[in-house]
């Protein structure tokens, strides 16, 4: 256990970023799973683009929030956008 004062408060903002990072990479696999469903279900492209655009933004967000490397990120949307662009 920390003795001093500074080392308890990192352990606290440690604890609060790793729950907070935790939230958000699950966010993310929770719309990849939702994007890849629909794709598989062949939704209409007007059902899958909001998601599409969910994603995106996610993916943005949580690059500039460095809990996923931005090459990463980039990387994801550009096969994401592929992948959207080529629905009919």
């Amino acid at each position: 256990m920390a003795n001093h004062k500074s080392a308890i408060k990192r352990i606290k903002q440690n604890e609060k970023r790793r729950a907070r990072n935790y939230y958000y990479k699950s966010t993310l696999k929770t719309f990849e799973k939702k994007f890849a469903e629909a794709l598989e279900n062949k939704q209409a492209k007007a059902e899958i683009e909001p998601l599409y655009k969910k994603l995106v933004a996610l993916y943005d967000k949580v690059a500039g929030k460095g809990i996923v490397h931005a090459n990463r990120a980039a990387r994801r949307v550009s096969k994401l956008t592929l992948v959207f662009n080529g629905l009919k």
